[in-house]
């Protein structure tokens, strides 16, 4: 219940939780792992009558089911690239089920033979409740370090992605066991009701998530002009994917079977939905904010939760009075399980996976090490009755796993989590590749060269003291020439290859900025930005590997998973007509002469300045003859497509040109806002009648 002391502990909360951001570095502690310590000190503090508020703020599964861990999941998967995703998901499905169900069990049996061993036997059924909830891992708190201290983003990448993906799987064996320890166990019937259950909940959660996530998709396009509704169906379809999935599972029954479905792979499911196919659908300005946004919510979020895990741990029950050799075994136990979850498990994986996706073994050891636990852990303990005891004395069994899932997480926080960076130095995996090394330097000399010629115009105004910025201007030449000299000690070849392909990446992110705005812009439809977009994907993947000539007629390959499955449904219901395809290819080639125009610029600009100290003139040519090249294809292309349908042209190029036209408008009635020559209620009613007219074409 919402009241004026639980809402005052919230804030509280979130206050303590932002301050804890300087704090944490201070005393060079992990964000997560402070927030723990906070909480421990609040949990402590609210025993004295002055902060006894604090106490009426309590985790509760509703809490953490409904509100906090659909926001987590939702800020995680709409930032994955479904690309890169299908191409760790042998890596990321092996070790999200096959690796979680053989930690269950290997914890399960070490436990039950540890109790029997001390003559405080635990049933087998509840140590298995146990290890399902406890060998899920946490994506926050690993990722944050992860980012914070550069761990390779294909590393990265398996781990959030076995996060996302064991917390569903864990969920589900966990409602499969508590159901058996619940009703009984009845021998074939209950495995194969649990197998049945297991199922439904992971195939039903992916269904149910395609079909709420391509509704919120047709909702968002529908709202696309209206950034404020935009946001706001983003955030419903965060909660209320995780919720209808709950509401749907309850009721949909076949006989006497209840067919469940999985909140957690729904939500995940229609978030990686929204935030790779869906996010086209959004105007450019609400998906900075959305990011943000989310962003913001995952802080709050995550930050309630570690801070009510530390809240929790002070009022745990003490069970036995030889907790503390049970919590230490149990720890050992969970951390001895993960290791052989992860070793074996990736050893037959990469025994038949390709040279690419082998998983190397240092990345097995930080997979193993970097295993923490949060929320989802705690979530699911509260989920367990609390009337269900077990032995002779009663023993809750709620407070009993609760005891031990706060304790692996403090150890895993407390040890794992404050040892990751020394652990990854020594593995070495927090080094550069060769090409964000050059990229480092490249980026100085470019960063340093722009402050010694801004410095000189400061100068030349009168914003600088000339002495001062004599002495700046000496610093930043001196960084400068050395990273230039860092640069040139590379093999002419190594150097020459490097910046191809910085080149080319670089040329590729200009491509989809304005690829973009023109999207924005009403100047393509949805298919040819979806057409280019995809296409520009592509080559930029395979110009990571290497591979400078890509094939740059593919626009999309099986990795577009949901590219393909909208392509399938909209064949199934509507086929373009004759017009509709010349349009379109019209606007294909015209977009390509623009984005390639574009590049042909800016690297025109780079090259006008001292950039063969960064980049080597070969690879500026080479890149700058290539996009000149693409632009002389692309307007023969459009201009044999605008002889061939003179009429279709005229029209098209009209209507463009009054798009090309609003564009301008808007640009400069922002400007005009921005520098306050309007008021509000002009730029309001200004900027309407811009919109009116947009619309109007």
């Amino acid at each position: 219940m919402l009241t004026a002391n639980t809402t005052l502990a919230i804030f509280l909360m979130f206050g303590l939780s932002s301050l804890a951001l300087f704090w944490a570095k201070k005393v060079r502690l992990p964000h997560t792992v402070f927030l723990v310590v906070l909480g421990t000190i609040i949990g402590a503090l609210s025993m004295l009558p002055i902060f006894s508020f604090f106490r009426e703020f309590n985790l509760t599964p509703e809490l953490l089911f409904y509100l906090l861990l659909p926001t987590l999941i939702f800020e995680s998967a709409y930032n994955i690239n479904i690309r890169r995703l299908l191409e760790e998901t042998g890596a990321i499905l092996t070790l999200a089920i096959v690796s979680l169900i053989v930690s269950t069990l290997v914890i399960a049996c070490l436990l039950f033979g540890f109790f029997q061993l001390i003559n405080f036997p635990v049933p087998f059924i509840i140590l298995l409740l146990f290890g399902a909830l406890i060998s899920a891992t946490d994506p926050v708190a690993v990722l944050s370090l992860f980012k914070e201290y550069g761990a390779p983003r294909r590393l990265s990448l398996i781990f959030e992605g076995e996060s996302l993906f064991n917390d569903a799987t864990a969920v589900a064996l966990f409602l499969v066991i508590l159901g058996v320890v619940t009703t009984g166990f009845s021998g074939t019937d209950t495995v194969l009701e649990g197998l049945v259950s297991f199922t439904s909940m992971l195939a039903g959660g992916v269904l149910f998530g395609l079909l709420i996530g391509g509704i919120f998709m047709f909702l968002i396009g529908f709202t696309r002009n209206n950034e404020t509704a935009t946001i706001t169906l983003t955030i419903v379809l965060a909660h209320a994917t995780f919720i209808l999935t709950d509401i749907t599972s309850s009721v949909l029954h076949i006989g006497s079977f209840n067919f469940e479905l999985s909140p957690i792979i729904s939500t995940t499911i229609a978030s990686l939905l929204m935030g790779n196919y869906g996010r086209a659908k959004i105007s450019p300005h609400a998906d900075e904010f959305v990011e943000k946004l989310w962003s913001q919510f995952a802080f709050m979020a995550n930050s309630l939760v570690f801070i009510l895990i530390g809240v929790v741990f002070v009022n745990i029950p003490l069970m036995s009075e030889s907790i503390l050799i049970i919590l230490i075994a149990t720890i050992l136990i969970v951390a001895f399980a993960r290791a052989c979850s992860v070793y074996p498990i990736v050893y037959l994986f990469n025994f038949f996976a390709s040279t690419t996706q082998k998983i190397p073994t240092g990345w097995q050891h930080l997979l193993s090490w970097g295993s923490l636990r949060g929320a989802l852990a705690v979530t699911m303990v509260l989920l367990i009755p609390h009337e269900l005891t077990f032995g002779s004395n009663n023993t809750s069994v709620q407070d009993f796993l609760l005891t031990l899932t706060v304790g692996c997480i403090f150890a895993t926080l407390f040890i794992k989590a404050t040892t990751i960076q020394s652990f990854m130095k020594r593995l070495k995996l927090d080094a550069l590749t060769p090409i964000e090394t050059i990229g480092y330097y490249e980026a100085k000399a470019i960063l340093n060269r722009e402050i010694t010629l801004r410095l000189n115009r400061y100068v030349e105004r009168g914003y600088i003291d000339s002495t001062v910025a004599n002495e700046l201007e000496a610093k930043h030449k001196e960084e400068y020439v050395q990273a230039c000299a860092t640069i040139g000690e590379l093999s002419k070849e190594t150097r020459h290859q490097l910046s191809h392909v910085i080149l080319r990446l670089y040329a590729i992110g200009i491509e989809r900025r304005h690829l973009k705005e023109l999207y924005h812009h009403g100047e393509i439809s949805e298919s040819v930005y979806r057409k280019l977009l995809g296409k520009l994907q592509i080559q930029y993947e395979a110009i990571e590997h290497g591979e400078l000539e890509p094939n740059m007629s593919i626009h999309t390959d099986s990795k577009d998973v949901f590219e393909i499955m909208a392509t399938t449904i909209r064949r199934l219901f509507k086929n373009k007509t004759d017009q509709e395809k010349i349009t379109d290819l019209y606007m294909y080639y015209r977009a390509q002469l623009i984005i390639s125009r574009k590049v042909t610029k800016e690297l025109s600009e780079i090259s006008k300045s001292d950039a063969d100290n960064i980049f080597t003139p070969e690879a500026l040519n080479d890149t700058t003859s290539l996009y000149k090249k693409y632009m002389e294809q692309s307007q023969k292309k459009m201009l044999a497509v605008a002889d061939e349908h003179v009429a279709l042209a005229k029209e098209l190029s009209r209507h463009l040109a009054g798009r090309g036209i609003d564009k301008i408008a808007e640009t400069i009635l922002n400007r005009i806002q921005s520098r306050e020559l309007i008021t509000p209620k002009l730029y309001i009613t200004l900027r309407d009648e811009v919109e009116k007219t947009l619309h109007s074409k």
